[in-house]
């Protein structure tokens, strides 16, 4: 069902990637009327959803363009502003959509569907919590020693506090300057757990790399560059086959996020917008969502992971706390001094 596929992928978190989609993929009849979806959403990874939605909906064309989340962010403040831009905002950033409907910049609207979340998963019936995903640890599995494998932060901590050679420059997360999932999960590890000092302390000392994407990570730790990745989106991992690359829920918590969907105030073709929402609310596409590794089952038996250590990001104005300037100065300049300042700044 795709009619045309330019894939003009960028580095994350580059200059570049900062002014422009990082890959674009149209969806639907040509004849049908468009509606521009910006997402952080491997296109691979939601793409059978959206060639389902405009089998359904052949008079809706979907043009998708795959952005970086800063960029995304950036770039949809500048259109709130100026009355144009997409029909629809899917982003893993979360905080940062929040600040978007507190500005003003998204239309409400209200069906069964959205009535039907929980209620950290929608807000002001502006935003809507899409898929359920876990942050985790990954590592590789021929090159770790199984004994080695942390199962949570505290053997993690105990890793890095062991002095071996082996894991320097080998341990990475995401860069939270070039990532706005990325700092949206450090910062909420901050406010959930005593450790994250800690955790900073062991990065330090084993020379842990920051970088800017879910892919460039798991890729790094697939072909060895990493033993082991903190703080990984699971559903990634999940949606493509490497077997040499295993998951791990870290049983102190887990994080789980809740991609957040907005239609900006401006958009122009918001009836579609809308009947996209509903669509991915529905349970047919929430089962197309399991499939692409969006949607993770409750499970213990399956995760190892008790309800009790599950710790969802809520959907609420309390994110507006990792935006404020103050703390978030303050917040990455505690980071600077594990890190170092990065190669590349998103704004």
């Amino acid at each position: 069902m795709i009619r045309k596929a330019l894939y003009a992928l960028m580095f994350c978190g580059s200059a570049l990637s900062a002014q422009a989609e990082e890959a674009v993929a149209v969806f639907g009849d040509e004849t049908a009327r468009s509606m521009l979806f910006r997402s952080t959403t491997d296109i691979r990874v939601l793409g059978p959803t959206i060639e389902e939605f405009v089998r359904l909906n052949p008079d809706v064309r979907v043009i998708y363009e795959q952005w970086g989340s800063n960029a995304l962010f950036a770039e949809s403040k500048k259109d709130c502003e100026a009355g144009t831009g997409a029909d629809a905002i899917l982003s893993s950033a979360v905080h940062q959509l929040v600040s978007l409907v507190n500005t003003a910049c998204a239309a409400p609207y209200r069906s069964p569907l959205t009535a039907a979340l929980p209620n950290d998963r929608r807000w002001r019936d502006e935003l809507w919590g899409i898929t359920r995903e876990a942050a985790v640890i990954i590592y590789n599995t021929a090159l770790l020693p199984e004994q080695d494998v942390p199962h949570s932060r505290f053997e993690l901590l105990d890793l890095m506090r062991q002095d071996n050679p082996a894991y320097e420059d080998r341990i990475a997360t995401y860069d939270i300057e070039a990532s706005g999932l990325g700092y949206l999960f450090a910062f909420s590890d901050s406010i959930e757990a005593s450790t994250f000092g800690a955790l900073l302390e062991g990065f330090s000392r084993v020379d842990a790399v920051a970088t800017c994407c879910s892919n460039e990570i798991i890729e790094g730790v697939s072909s060895g560059r990493y033993l082991i990745a903190y703080n990984v989106l699971g559903s990634y991992v999940s949606t493509q086959y490497r077997d040499n690359v295993s998951v791990v829920m870290p049983e102190d918590y887990t994080l789980f996020l809740s991609r957040a969907y907005m239609i900006p105030r401006n958009a122009g073709n918001s009836g579609a917008a809308t009947r996209l929402l509903d669509f991915l609310l529905s349970s047919q596409s929430n089962a197309l969502l399991r499939d692409s590794g969006l949607v993770m089952r409750r499970d213990p038996e399956e995760t190892f992971l008790p309800e009790s250590s599950e710790r969802v990001i809520p959907i609420n104005p309390m994110l507006l706390v990792a935006l404020d300037q103050h703390r978030r100065k303050r917040f990455i300049a505690q980071w600077r001094a594990t890190f170092g300042a990065p190669q590349f700044l998103s704004p």
